[in-house]
């Protein structure tokens, strides 16, 4: 093992060490009054009226999916802004064509009707 890893390891068994000894102390010293009002569900103050292994329409997956990839595509565009001046004109083309990629794919999701919730 070379000596550069050994800081490395110490801050991961430190950690780890850290998080369990946290972990313990916790269950050791918090609180053990269980009540009925503590044990009953939650959800948003409203009574459960049904069961929580009710299956979810395949809209809602299909809806965060295009979130986090429209979301991640987002992204993207951050470290081009911040290097802008720098990148040129080369650099303002190859993201004009990136937005425009984009905004097909978003229009191809419109047309499918993927957002609609009916």
């Amino acid at each position: 093992m070379t000596l550069e890893y050994i800081p490395l390891v110490f801050m991961l068994v430190f950690g780890f060490g850290i998080a369990t000894v946290f972990m313990y102390l916790s269950e050791i010293l918090g609180a053990k009054r269980s009540t009925k009002e503590k044990n009953t569900t939650y959800e948003s103050g409203m009574t459960p009226f049904k069961t929580a292994r009710d299956r979810f329409s395949v809209k809602f997956y299909l809806v965060a999916m295009l979130f986090l990839v429209f979301d991640i595509e987002i992204v993207f565009m951050y470290p081009w802004a911040v290097q802008f001046k720098q990148l040129g004109s080369t650099g303002f083309i190859a993201m004009m064509l990136f937005i425009v990629l984009l905004l097909s794919g978003y229009i191809y999701v419109i047309k499918k009707g993927a957002l609609k919730w009916d």
